[in-house]
This record gives structure tokens, C-alpha cells and sequence, in this order.
């Protein structure tokens, strides 16, 4: 058992939902959250909102999935972030799950 960890802006969530359904993850949890980004130390000029803190509408998804599901996620989520155009992507993690009930 995996727990995945997926976080993307909001304008994703049902690119999520699509990928968590192809890669048979029938169970999960999300919830609506703030992503922030310090943008401090980037010069002004390329800066596009010319300002240091940047706050987006975002999404977490979690779920706890059978090893054999992982990797079918990962590649899709792969291939979603490789067409994106945009500099925003889908970010995706999973932990080992030493024990659970």
C-alpha cells in the first residue's frame, strides 16, 4: 500500500480526477487549499504579477493505493504535465505505508 500525495492549482481538478480514474484509484480524498509561492528572489522584470508573494486557488488530493496502481498515475501524470503549455503542473508524490487498518 502507497499513500499518493497530489497537489495541482485548481483549474486542474478535473484533469485529476480524470487521471486518478485511469489509473483505477477508486478511493481518495481532496480538499481545496491556498499554494503559495515566494517569488522574492526573482528579478521584477520577470516577475509577471511584479509582486514577491503569489497565493493560487489550489487542490490536494490523497489516497491510499495498491503498488501495482502507482505506477500507472505517475505515467499519466507524466504525460499531462509533458503537454501542459503552461508553467504550472500537476505535482505527485507517494510514501510507503508501513502499516495501516
Amino acid at each position: 500500500m502507497k499513500l499518493l500525495i497530489i497537489t495541482a492549482i485548481k483549474e486542474f481538478e478535473k484533469d485529476v480526477l480524470k487521471i486518478l480514474k485511469k489509473g483505477e484509484v477508486k478511493t481518495f480524498s481532496f480538499k481545496e487549499v491556498k499554494g503559495f509561492k515566494d517569488l522574492s528572489e526573482e528579478a521584477m522584470e520577470s516577475n509577471w504579477f511584479a509582486s514577491e508573494m503569489n497565493i493560487n486557488e489550489s487542490i490536494l488530493f490523497y489516497a491510499f493505493v495498491k503498488k501495482e496502481n502507482v505506477d500507472a498515475v505517475f505515467e499519466l501524470v507524466k504525460t499531462f504535465n509533458e503537454q501542459q503549455e503552461s508553467m504550472s503542473h500537476i505535482h505527485l508524490a507517494s510514501l510507503n505505508i508501513e502499516k495501516s487498518n
